[in-house]
């Protein structure tokens, strides 16, 4: 973990010695960078794993590159389809040795070209239209003095070279999530704006895995249609097994699908990469005809889709929306409550069997007009909802909405829907100039175990039967179904005759202070006059 977090300081290091220090292009330089390092290292080690004699040899791409063509194709042939596909001289061990070579700078990028040409079926993201993007840059095109761009190139390759990934694959893949967070902590920022789907906390993504998963299941599609860098469906996917589940998602930013694409390769879920599509999820969904097993979303609460909501309203779109659109409203566009499209979306993708996890903003639960009612309405009557969990307050540090996680379930137990408001736990830490919630590994465990047990817990949670809700006017807030206690406390006839003289007395001072003040109000108006 150190030795990782080094090289990708050191990375940052060549960047800012070349003049690229929070350049923008120093996000695609240090990630494409540290992906190609990944996936030579991926390949070196299955090869090993497959031809043992090359990992004896003094030279492995020299030992390579001496097998026949024949015997490297029957060689590439037999690696899983997952592993990346290189040749003998697109290895960053190779290119070290040719690294005093003229125009490096050329053969480093013309590398990596050849990689993206050769990997394009795996490894590529595609966009709605199914074009596919490259898996990689130029990447020394971005030094505007051209003279620097050969040394620029020696300078990535020998980092490069002085780390390897290998012995790190006999491990459980857990480890990466930290990486990519080190990886990506500098480039969260859009505009000066955060990023806030690439922090889903930690404690929300496994609280919500935990949740939906309680048993071992296979086969499954997960899916995500705001995916940001994927740490819900990682965290998913590390609950169901990543051999058990196969990962969809949407996302309209090219950024955040390139974050994701590398979070799968880090996590072992290389087969699902083809899945990722980068679109606009409400006016051009991929997977409208896929249903899916589970999906889990952590959406844009706002946003301005007034430019495509005339679109939403045709015929293919009415059985999808059936609560409704919100309407356009004069001012502050930016405030449309683009979420409430995503909940009916998500509705609409489940499976006959399929559950979903949802992060929306608490008022969601309980307003009692709008799209809002009707979609909770609608979730009530199909026997849809398996319980919410009440977020406590700034468990985002880049939102002061009070957030809750919906659960659905079309297989949900009706009888015995979980409510639970987790908003007392948790330990305030501050993040620079932000307050953030942490829960504590212990009430992690508490919100999981209450919920999956479906049981009632003080002043935490209660269990309440479809009927109760109906009542309650389809509230989905814990607070409205708690039991309200009053406290008794005895006294005798002496003390009730006590107090009640006090009362008395009390009533009767405020009563002479009241008149008084009434004299002294009558006084002050006669004297106004009006000029």
């Amino acid at each position: 973990m150190t030795k990782t977090k080094a090289l990708i300081d050191n990375l940052k290091s060549v960047c800012a010695n070349y003049g690229l220090g929070n350049d923008g292009n120093e996000f695609k330089i240090i990630t494409q960078v540290f992906l190609y390092k990944f996936l030579n290292d991926k390949f070196r080690y299955a090869v090993k794993q497959e031809k043992p004699e090359l990992d004896e040899a003094e030279n492995f791409s020299k030992a390579l590159l001496d097998l026949s063509e024949d015997e490297y194709q029957f060689l590439i042939a037999s690696l899983d389809p997952n592993i990346p596909r290189l040749r003998p001289e697109h290895l960053i061990s190779h290119l070290f040795v040719k690294q005093n070579d003229s125009d490096f700078a050329k053969t480093f990028d013309d590398t990596l070209r050849q990689i993206s040409i050769e990997n394009a079926e795996v490894f590529s993201v595609k966009s709605f239209s199914g074009a596919k993007d490259t898996l990689f840059d130029e990447l020394t095109q971005f030094i505007s003095d051209s003279s620097q761009r050969d040394a620029f190139a020696k300078a990535l390759i020998n980092k490069l070279f002085e780390f390897s990934f290998e012995e790190m694959f006999e491990q459980k893949y857990d480890f990466f999530a930290t990486i990519f967070e080190y990886l990506i902590k500098d480039y969260n920022t859009d505009s000066g704006g955060k990023y806030a789907e690439y922090y889903t906390p930690h404690a929300v993504a496994r609280i919500m895995a935990q949740i939906m998963v309680p048993t071992p299941v296979k086969g499954v599609k997960v899916y995500d249609p705001s995916a940001g860098s994927g740490t819900l469906l990682m965290s998913l996917a590390h609950q169901i097994g990543e051999e058990n589940c196969t990962i969809y998602s949407e996302d309209i930013s090219q950024k955040s699908s390139n974050m994701l694409r590398l979070n799968l390769v880090l996590n072992n879920l290389t087969h699902s990469i083809p899945n990722i599509i980068k679109t606009n999820t409400i006016a051009q969904p991929t997977y409208l005809d896929t249903k899916f097993d589970y999906i889990v979303s952590n959406p844009p609460f706002k946003l301005d889709f007034s430019d495509f909501h005339a679109d939403l309203e045709k015929d293919v779109f009415k059985k999808r929306f059936f609560a409704g659109i919100p309407n356009i409203p004069k001012t502050k566009k930016e405030s449309m409550a683009i979420y409430l499209l995503f909940i009916q979306h998500i509705m609409f993708s489940l499976s006959d069997t399929g559950k979903a996890a949802i992060v929306l903003p608490t008022g969601f639960i309980t307003a009692q007009s709008g799209i809002e009612k009707k979609i909770r309405e609608r979730l009530i009557t199909n026997g849809w909802l398996r319980g919410v969990v009440s977020m406590p307050s700034n468990i985002f540090a880049s939102t002061g909405t009070n957030v809750s996680v919906l659960f659905l379930d079309k297989e949900a137990d009706s009888e015995h829907i979980v409510l639970l408001d987790a908003s007392k736990l948790g330990e305030t830490v501050k993040e620079g100039k932000n307050q953030r919630t942490v829960l504590t590994p212990i009430e992690e465990q508490l919100i999981i175990d209450t919920f999956n047990n479906k049981q009632a817990v003080e002043d935490l949670s209660v269990v309440v039967t479809k009927a109760e809700i109906e009542v309650k006017n389809y509230s989905f807030s814990a607070g409205q179904y708690f039991e309200v206690k009053i406290e008794h406390v005895d006294i005798s006839s002496e003390e009730f005759n006590a107090k009640m003289k006090t009362f008395e007395s009390n009533l009767a001072n405020l009563f002479a202070e009241s008149k008084e003040l009434e004299k002294e109000i009558k006084n002050n108006l006669k004297g106004l006059k009006y000029d």
